[in-house]
């Protein structure tokens, strides 16, 4: 997890709602700016770390073995590879040595033990288990089907007849969920996830006239995505009416590719930005120009999540990482990545994905100005705001029918 030292300033406490909880605290919830003197040095924390993992600690839940001993296909998935291991050979040792040792009883009961100094014409109820050692290989032996050919059971017990058909549907069945949770783990689709690729860092620039959000995302794999879907979300600190402080409230912030954000070819390395308009839950920080030292607008973190359907397996395919306000680059831009080789194929060059130029303007963002209206109401004349939501479907409405006056093409980041 990437940390980075910042300064607080002090403050009086104030009130915080988490989850139905209410705390006091000292300090923003994910960071803040550098403050003048008498501030203390405090670590960035992130929510989700770069490469999606998340940094959550879950404390002090009432019966949390047992919760996760009720799931346990989930809990073998969840597992890590070293313990997976660890406790497949534990569980078939284990069973090898207890089914030994039933076996070894009832040899000990039937008197076919050496130290009872069977007669020679004395029928065991296994041959050639004569000890526990021996009890143990007929067990290993007869959980694993080996058959060696010398040790063998009888028709002389009953009882070892019905503790071999024991042992062998007990074991069957546990070699079956350990078999499909290995088979289960190996095709998830997490590795798949690993072949994606984002932008270290996001930048801000101009697009089409309006200041945009953009970051860069790539397929590094010949087979396809399909149905992808790129989003946001914005953790932040968000004060309420009620003169609560809310932690890690969430606000969508929605990405597109081109005119649209419905299922994108990710077949080339694509550039998926968020207009920042005043819908968008960055106006703020936009508003004073990407100022990411404020310690009021820079106490955020902007996680991106991408899903798709794996083409190969059909699995749901999910990516995650995160920005912080530092890792928005307010006036840059990506280059391309794209070229065309001289034999006629596109070629994507990765060494420039993760670079960054600067643009040769600088994105303003500009607060609209309030729209009136008047209607009557009684005899007189009321003004009320207009809806943002309609003002943005309306300019949406009058760029398509701009659009479809003119035809152009427009390939992303080549």
């Amino acid at each position: 997890m990437e940390m980075e030292y910042i300064r607080l300033e002090s403050s009086s406490p104030q009130k915080v709602c988490h989850s139905q909880t209410q705390t006091d605290v000292l300090k923003p919830l994910l960071g803040g700016g550098i403050s003048g003197g008498g501030g203390t040095l405090r670590k960035r924390r992130r929510v989700l770390s770069k490469d999606g993992r998340s940094n959550i600690r879950i404390e002090h839940v009432s019966g949390r073995s047992a919760l996760y001993m009720r799931d346990l296909w989930t809990t073998f998935l969840d597992m890590q590879w070293r313990w997976k291991f660890f406790l497949f050979t534990l569980t078939f040792a284990g069973t090898w040595f207890l089914f030994g040792v039933l076996w070894y009883l009832v040899a000990l009961v039937h008197g076919d033990l050496l130290e009872f100094d069977p007669p020679s014409n004395h029928t065991p109820c296994v041959m050639q288990m004569q000890s526990l050692t021996g009890a143990f290989l007929f067990s290993l032996e007869s959980q694993t089907t080996i058959g060696y050919g010398f040790r063998c059971i009888t028709e002389e017990c009953p009882a070892a007849i019905i503790l071999l058909i024991i042992q062998l549907v007990l074991t069957m069945l546990m070699e079956i969920f350990i078999t499909g949770t290995f088979l289960a783990k190996v095709a998830r689709p997490k590795k798949r996830g690993e072949t994606v690729k984002f932008s270290q860092h996001a930048v801000v620039s101009t697009h089409e006239g309006r200041p945009c959000l953009m970051i860069r995302v790539a397929n590094m794999r010949k087979s396809l995505l399909i149905g992808c879907q790129v989003t946001g979300k914005l953790l932040q600190t968000s004060p309420t009416k009620e003169g609560e402080t809310v932690r890690l409230d969430q606000r969508n912030v929605p990405f597109q590719v081109d005119m649209s954000s419905d299922s994108p070819f990710l077949i080339l390395p694509l550039t998926f930005y968020h207009l920042i308009d005043d819908t968008s839950p960055l106006r703020a920080w936009a508003a004073k120009g990407g100022g990411w030292t404020d310690p009021e607008l820079a106490d955020f973190e902007l996680l991106v999540i991408m899903s798709a359907t794996v083409e190969p397996t059909s699995a749901t395919c999910q990516v995650r990482t995160s920005y912080l306000p530092d890792e928005i680059l307010w006036g840059y831009e990506f280059p391309p990545v794209v070229s065309l080789s001289p034999s006629g194929k596109y070629v994507a060059d990765f060494a420039f994905f993760d670079k960054v130029a600067k643009t040769k303007t600088t994105p303003v963002f500009k607060t609209p100005s309030p729209q009136h209206m008047y209607q009557s109401n009684g005899g007189g004349l009321v003004s009320e705001l207009s809806d943002p939501e309609k003002i943005r479907l309306e300019q949406s409405y009058r760029d398509r029918g701009e659009d479809r006056g003119r035809a152009s093409v427009r390939i992303s980041n080549v």
